[in-house]
């Protein structure tokens, strides 16, 4: 006979309100009478009925993520992250693509829509954006993350990207550093912040900032290691090439630092190289990859938690939560010395 929330309720004396407010990932329920509710639950292995559920509420307890790399390491850890937050309120994670296509992009967002989705998460690809009621649905709450779009009136979880600049290009400049080149992405607010931030910090410190020295790239997410290769390429044959270089993200590094030793340079002594997203591996490569750590896992959590706030009161006012940055010092930049 299958387990109801009535015998969770009377086992552990407390109301079936209790038990299904528990099961909903309210937060008015009591840390004790949590764990003793969910403990209980998982001792007498109850399946709730998210059908049954979902029909007696108008819910489907469901939440849709697009991003525009499922593969992309940063896109996978929030992804991870946002999934044990949604888990934990017994919600699913639908995942789509938009493989940086905007017809794509609005092709998943509406087959989640079409899904009743109870909250839409998004990093989106498109130039501009007004809003997504336009693609049919007025009722599902949405929420950017990553990039952003100042003018819209919408809820927002990303990073300090302005900051990511100025610490990253600091960092190369309290090195000693004094041609820093920036290979950077285009059309999306990480994009321009990041850039803002780079050139922040030169006009501070009174160092040049030539035009040569910033390469626009696109489609960094998906191949940064192979355009960053292409970037440093087109720096190194520059008169006076740089002898640091702030990357977009790590993978574009990655590629950036390989196209410095193939041509022979020295890393960090010759040319210095940061990148941002602070992947796992990053201590394990060939030369290991100062970075800026954006709080990945962090921001997944974050949104999650935001998300369900927003299933159950879509019509709170927008929120903008940046996550600050920290600073990864590897071998990139500063040799062979311990990082900070």
């Amino acid at each position: 006979m299958a387990v109801r929330l009535k015998d969770i309720a009377r086992d552990l004396g407390v109301s079936v309100v209790t038990v299904s407010k528990v099961l909903r990932g309210n937060k008015d329920i009591g840390d004790e009478t949590r764990k003793r509710v969910l403990k209980r639950m998982k001792e007498l292995n109850y399946q709730p009925n998210m059908l049954a559920r979902g029909l007696a509420s108008g819910k489907t307890y469901t939440v849709g993520l697009v991003v525009p790399d499922l593969v992309h390491p940063f896109f996978a850890e929030f992804a991870k992250s946002l999934s044990a937050v949604l888990r934990a309120s017994n919600r699913a994670l639908i995942l789509a693509s938009s493989e940086e296509d905007p017809e794509v992009e609005r092709q998943e967002i509406r087959t989640l829509l079409r899904r009743g989705i109870d909250v839409l998460l998004i990093a989106s690809c498109q130039p501009s954006l007004r809003n997504f009621y336009e693609l049919g649905d007025e009722r599902t709450p949405y929420l950017l993350f990553d990039r952003n779009f100042p003018h819209l009136a919408a809820h927002f979880v990303g990073s300090n990207d302005i900051l990511v600049g100025e610490m990253a290009t600091n960092h190369l400049i309290e090195l000693g550093r004094k041609r820093i080149a920036h290979i950077a992405s285009q059309n999306t607010s990480p994009a321009y912040d990041r850039l803002r931030g780079y050139r922040n910090a030169l006009a501070e410190a009174r160092l040049p900032a030539p035009e040569n020295y910033v390469v626009l790239c696109n489609r960094l997410e998906e191949t940064g290691d192979m355009t960053g290769a292409r970037a440093m390429r087109q720096l190194l044959e520059l008169p006076e090439p740089p002898d640091a270089v702030f990357c977009y993200n790590d993978l574009t590094a990655i590629g950036a630092i390989e196209a410095a030793l193939e041509a022979g340079l020295r890393v960090p002594e010759d040319i210095a190289f940061i990148g941002c997203g602070n992947m796992r591996y990053n201590d394990y490569l060939k030369v290991p990859l100062s970075s800026i750590d954006h709080g990945t896992a962090e921001l997944g959590r974050i949104a999650g938690e935001l998300a369900l706030e927003l299933v159950a009161h879509p019509e709170q006012p927008p929120k903008s939560i940046l996550v600050p940055p920290t600073l990864v010092e590897r071998a990139s930049t500063v040799g062979s010395a311990s990082p900070a």
